[in-house]
């Protein structure tokens, strides 16, 4: 597997050698998997703690939700979930804070607060201005691909082939990104595991991921939570496990050891403590 090493500000994460672990802090009142739940000020500082005591290595924080047919916020409201939590947590953890926006003006805030690292789900498409901003302050960025918007990205995604068609979306966005300014070991590719896809989708990008890999640039896979474990598991299962917390963690962490297998290099996730866990005896495996 290739390594990379990501070095900004005061951090340098080896990636390659072990699991990356990028904790989710949705600090929304309408996520997918945890909406509200840390909608507030302290709950979300507690919350955020909580995860670099537990072992992330990266702190992603979003204030907007990007679930299916979810509706965009202000820039204003976004700023105003996001930039006192980050503000208060830049000064207490130890680890990098990832700031999930597509809005150029809010990843400058939150950059402004303590943030160090940029996470947008529109590869810079929806607001151009972000590359800027991501030059300007010198972070790494994640550019994901997303057939769509939240809004749309579920109403009958269709591709010709496609992990050609993901991965020639991914150069393009790198591409541009360099062209704005961004270091070239500063980008990381996301397939966006969920957004425009179909079950069938997400499998075939995680058992197909080589092709992502391939273009040279560490990759974040987000397959946590995602409806497509929970429909795997409804199909097998006569009753419904759509609330069922540990089998959907137990299939979130199956999904994680196979994106890792197939070359991820960072693995975004709502429980930390168990993707630890999990992490450190696949890593003592493959490293053996």
């Amino acid at each position: 597997m290739t390594g990379f090493h990501l070095k900004f500000d005061k951090f340098h994460l080896e990636l390659g050698t072990r699991a990356c672990i990028m904790g989710i802090l949705n600090v929304t009142p309408d996520s997918f998997s945890d909406g509200g739940r840390f909608n507030t000020y302290e709950a979300a500082v507690a919350q955020g703690l909580r995860l670099a005591e537990q072992g992330a290595h990266i702190l992603d924080i979003g204030g907007e939700s990007t679930r299916p047919f979810s509706q965009p916020v202000s820039a204003k409201e976004e700023m105003d979930r996001v930039v006192p939590v980050i503000q208060t947590l830049s000064k207490k953890i130890d680890i990098p804070i990832s700031i999930d926006t597509v809005k150029s003006t809010v990843a400058k805030a939150a950059l402004d607060a303590g943030a160090a690292v940029i996470n947008d789900i529109s590869a810079f498409e929806q607001d151009p201005a972000m590359a800027d901003v991501a030059a300007r302050y010198q972070v790494p960025v994640v550019l994901m691909h997303m057939k769509g918007t939240p809004e749309t990205m579920q109403v009958n995604p269709d591709y010709k082939d496609l992990m050609q068609e993901i991965a020639d979306y991914l150069h393009a966005r790198a591409e541009f990104a360099v062209s704005r300014g961004i270091k070239k070991q500063h980008i990381i590719l996301d397939p966006g595991i969920g957004f425009g896809k179909t079950v069938h989708h997400n499998l075939v990008v995680i058992n197909c991921l080589k092709k992502v890999q391939d273009l040279g640039y560490p990759v974040l896979m987000g397959p946590s939570r995602k409806s497509f474990i929970r429909n795997i598991l409804r199909k097998a299962s006569t009753g419904s496990v759509i609330d069922d917390h540990e089998q959907i963690e137990t299939g979130t962490l199956a999904a994680v050891g196979a994106c890792l297998f197939n070359g991820a290099h960072i693995v975004r996730v709502h429980e930390v403590a168990r993707a630890v866990t999990f992490t450190r005896i696949f890593d003592a495996i493959r490293n053996a």
